[in-house]
C-alpha cells in the first residue's frame, strides 16, 4: 500500500537534506542503496523515483536528458532492480525536472504548451524507463492525450504486457507543491501551469480526466493532492471503481503536518495515519507518501 518517493540526482554519491521538506533528500544512485535496504529490511515494497539533474548545462526547452540512459533515473531503475529483486519501482514521467524553463512539456514562444510535441516526448521517456526496466510509468504532467500516446508507445515496444501505467489523472494546481520543486528543482521561470492543469474549483473537470484516460488505456489513477481533495478520490472510487487508486500526500502537505507538530498544534504520528485513514476511507487504496519510512516503523510497534 505505502509508495516512498525518492529523489535521484546525477551525483552518484550525493545524500543532500532538502530543508523545506522534513527529513528527506536528494540521493545519488549509490548512496540511495544503503538507504533503501534499511527499508526493504523493514517491509518497504514500492518506490517512485524522480530525476533531479543537477550538472551545469544539462536542461534544455525540451527537456531531452530525461530519457538519457546514463541519467538518474534510468541508472536508478537498474540499479535498484539489481540491488531488490522484489521491489516494486515506479517512475515519476514528466518534463519540468529537465526543461530549462521548468515546466511541463514543449512551450511556444507564448510560454504555452505545444500538445504534440510534448506528448511525443513524454512516451519516449516513458518507454525508455520501462526498458530500463520499471514496473510502472506515472505521467504527472496533465497534458492532454499523453496515456493515448504512452499506451502506444509501450504496446509499439512490446512493454505493455509487463508495464503497468498509473496516470495522474486528477492533478490540481495549488499552493502545496513548494518543497517538491525545490527537491527537484522545477520551479518555472515563466508560463503557467494552471494552463495543463487542474484548478481547485474544477470537480467537474476532473472527473472527465478520469474517465477520459480510463478509456486511453490507464491501468491505474492517482490523485494529487490528497488531504483537500477527498471528493475527488470518492469519485475515483465510484468512476474507477476496478481499478487501485493512489493519492499522493504532496510535499506541502507532508511539511505542514511537521510544523504543525513543530509548534505543538498535533502529535506528528497522530495526524499522519489520520490523513492516510481519511485518504483510505474516501477510497484509495495506495498511498504515496514521504511518512512511509516513519509508517514502517510504527506499524511494527
Amino acid at each position: 500500500m505505502l509508495i516512498y518517493p525518492l529523489f535521484i540526482t546525477d551525483d552518484p554519491d550525493e545524500e543532500t537534506l532538502v530543508p523545506s521538506l522534513p527529513g528527506q533528500k536528494r540521493w545519488g544512485v549509490r548512496s540511495v542503496v544503503p538507504y533503501v535496504r534499511s527499508l526493504v529490511e523493514k517491509g518497504l515494497r514500492s518506490v517512485i523515483l524522480f530525476g533531479v539533474p543537477c550538472k551545469e548545462g544539462v536542461k534544455d526547452p525540451e527537456g531531452s536528458a530525461a530519457d538519457d540512459p546514463e541519467g538518474p533515473v534510468i541508472q536508478a531503475v537498474k540499479t535498484l532492480r539489481k540491488e531488490f529483486p522484489d521491489l516494486f519501482i515506479m517512475c515519476d514521467v514528466c518534463l519540468c525536472e529537465y526543461t530549462s524553463h521548468g515546466n511541463c512539456g514543449v512551450l511556444r514562444e507564448d510560454g504555452s504548451i505545444i500538445r504534440d510535441k510534448t506528448v511525443r516526448r513524454l512516451a519516449a521517456v516513458a518507454v525508455a524507463y520501462a526498458k530500463a526496466g520499471a514496473h510502472a510509468v506515472a505521467p504527472s504532467d496533465m497534458i492532454d492525450g499523453r496515456i493515448w500516446e504512452i499506451k502506444q508507445g509501450l504496446i509499439d515496444n512490446d512493454l505493455a504486457h509487463n508495464t503497468m501505467l498509473m496516470s495522474y489523472s486528477a492533478k490540481f494546481s495549488g499552493n502545496l507543491y513548494g518543497p517538491f520543486r525545490d527537491a527537484a528543482g522545477s520551479v518555472p521561470s515563466h508560463g503557467d501551469r494552471r494552463a495543463y492543469q487542474l484548478p481547485p474549483v474544477g470537480r467537474g473537470l476532473a472527473r472527465r480526466a478520469l474517465q477520459r484516460d480510463i478509456e486511453e488505456g490507464a491501468d491505474s489513477f492517482i490523485i494529487k493532492p490528497s488531504t483537500f481533495y477527498l471528493d475527488i478520490v470518492s469519485d475515483a472510487a465510484e468512476i474507477c471503481r476496478d481499478y487501485p487508486i493512489a493519492t499522493y500526500q504532496v510535499s506541502g502537505e507532508y511539511a505542514m503536518m511537521h510544523a504543525a507538530a513543530e509548534k505543538g498544534v498535533v502529535d506528528l504520528k497522530s495526524i499522519a495515519f489520520e490523513a492516510a485513514h481519511g485518504n483510505l476511507r474516501a477510497g484509495a487504496n495506495l498511498l504515496i507518501t514521504y511518512f512511509t519510512p516513519e509508517f514502517l516503523d510504527w506499524l511494527d510497534e
